[in-house]
């Protein structure tokens, strides 16, 4: 049984809302906390929402190999510190909500603990409604989110499913199934 859930998605497609509602409903799921160089957002607190480390920090752990998988995005680093697999007991599994990158580096590290999931926008259409609705992002935040949402649908061919999310609820349920047929966790 896989240990390891990935769950990647271009901006605005769903992942980040799905894998909320799953650590709500699985008590077995465990929320893997990325570390970054970038800085905290209004609300987001150091070691729930991410670790906020500087890049010296991030470079060694970079040097000394105790990342999991790292990338550079938007001009700031992201990764995986090695200490969040002790997190892993029991019947409990971790859940990774990272970039298309990140997820393939955790793949080719553990391929046999690992379960990724690629949650696909219905259209790229579709998917600037939904972040013009969001009301978050600049236009040059967008267009540049559009494009990044290109070269991450490139990928999704890797993963080992692929759920279309043009309705929530019903792409949340079908996530759901595929953990439980593939793990104790939910």
């Amino acid at each position: 049984m896989k240990k390891m859930i990935a769950f990647s998605s271009p901006s605005g497609g769903g992942k980040s809302t799905i894998v909320k509602k799953l650590l709500n409903d699985c008590t077995n799921l465990i929320l893997s906390v990325s570390a970054t160089t970038r800085s905290p957002r209004p609300g987001e607190i150091d070691g729930v929402h991410y670790h906020f480390i500087s890049y010296a920090q991030f470079k060694e752990l970079i040097d000394t190999n105790k990342l999991i998988e790292w990338e550079e995005i938007f001009g700031n680093y992201y990764g995986t510190p090695k200490t969040e697999l002790e997190k892993i007991t029991g019947n409990q599994c971790l859940v990774f909500d990272i970039d298309v990158k990140g997820a393939l580096s955790i793949k080719n590290n553990y391929p046999d603990e690992s379960l990724l999931i690629f949650i696909a926008p219905p259209s790229l259409e579709m998917l600037e409604q939904r972040l013009r609705n969001r009301s978050t992002d600049s236009e040059e935040q967008i267009k540049y989110r559009l494009k990044r949402a290109e070269f991450e649908l490139s990928f999704k061919d890797y993963f080992d499913e692929i759920i279309v999310n043009d309705d929530l609820e019903i792409a949340y349920q079908k996530v759901k199934e595929i953990i439980k047929a593939n793990t104790n966790c939910c």
